[in-house]
């Protein structure tokens, strides 16, 4: 199909689960599609009325007729479920030693940043057989970040954040588009993903003007600049919680409630800290909503998630 430009190559490990899945669904609409046209002209001309005072005989009622047209749909339909519910969940879950890529949509371009530090825009450099994972929000409006060749497509969402993740199998150039109509320039927000042998990767990365900090180290920075250090010490003569192994973990709010502190979780905590406040401490923070740039959250996420672990007493 890919030989006559009828679908797009197939770049990455989840490719051919995707294209299996919907040549099967296009298969079984057309075989239902033509069964029924059939019924419905053998129907009509073996059961027509042939005189003004026919009458079509009496049916009896065939219980073995009744069983086969409800379990056969329900068997292929359940099964098109749990296979689709299969690729979903591939899908979804990034192996655990997936390379994280941060990306920002915003009208009309991608914004994208290696955690070594190195940024990009309308690209993305990665390499061939390793797993990326991307972490991805939007600064305006919804956005959908679509690689057709690698059988991937996710929106990015304002204030929020999804993921999406891909492992190329073949180095190449492939299409990267915006699949959400996001405002006059939609047409314009593409670029490219460029996949690279491991090596030339490293080079590339390793490349760049040399003044990109790793996005923990940025994050410190920025922490360190915000005056966040003031309140966010370790002890209890700290104003705020200290952040030390606090990523992943079940934070304990006001109303003693537990929330995951995750990725969604610490963007809120920045950017509108009054939303669940941790029990134990006052509302004090001030809110960041408008003040910080999505780069420089995720930022900030980066290097809280950097911290090693909370100091026992």
């Amino acid at each position: 199909m890919s030989r006559f430009g009828l679908l797009p190559v197939q770049a990455s490990t989840v490719a051919a689960q995707v294209d299996a899945l919907f040549f099967f669904l296009i298969g079984v609409s057309v075989v239902f599609s033509f069964l029924i046209a059939g019924l419905i002209v053998y129907f009509m001309l073996r059961y027509r009325r042939r005189q003004a005072d026919e009458r079509p005989a009496a049916i009896a009622n065939s219980l073995r007729l009744e069983v086969a047209w409800t379990a056969v749909p329900f068997v292929l339909v359940m099964g098109i479920f749990l296979w689709g519910a299969s690729v979903f969940a591939t899908l979804r879950r990034a192996p655990a030693d997936a390379m994280q890529v941060n990306v920002v949509g915003k009208q009309w371009m991608w914004k994208l940043q290696h955690m070594e530090g190195r940024r990009e825009i309308n690209e993305l450099h990665v390499p061939v057989g390793r797993p990326v994972r991307l972490v991805m929000t939007s600064e305006d409006v919804i956005h959908s970040f679509f690689v057709p060749a690698f059988r991937i497509k996710q929106d990015t969402v304002p204030g929020r954040y999804t993921t999406a993740w891909f492992e190329a199998t073949a180095p190449g150039t492939y299409h990267l588009f915006c699949a959400e109509y996001c405002g006059t320039l939609h047409s314009g927000m593409i670029g490219r993903v460029v996949v690279m042998e491991p090596a030339a990767f490293q080079d590339w990365l390793s490349g760049g003007d040399g003044q990109a900090w790793p996005v923990a180290e940025a994050g410190a920075a920025l922490f360190e600049r915000q005056g966040c250090v003031s309140c966010h010490v370790a002890g209890d003569e700290g104003r705020g919680p200290w952040l030390a192994g606090v990523a992943g973990t079940r934070v304990v709010i006001e109303g003693g409630r537990s929330v995951l502190a995750d990725d969604a979780y610490l963007r809120e905590s920045i950017m509108n800290p009054r939303a669940r406040i941790v029990r134990g401490y006052e509302p004090i923070m001030p809110a960041y909503q408008g003040l910080l740039t999505e780069e420089q959250v995720m930022e900030l996420i980066a290097y809280i998630k950097s911290l090693g672990e909370a100091p026992t007493s």
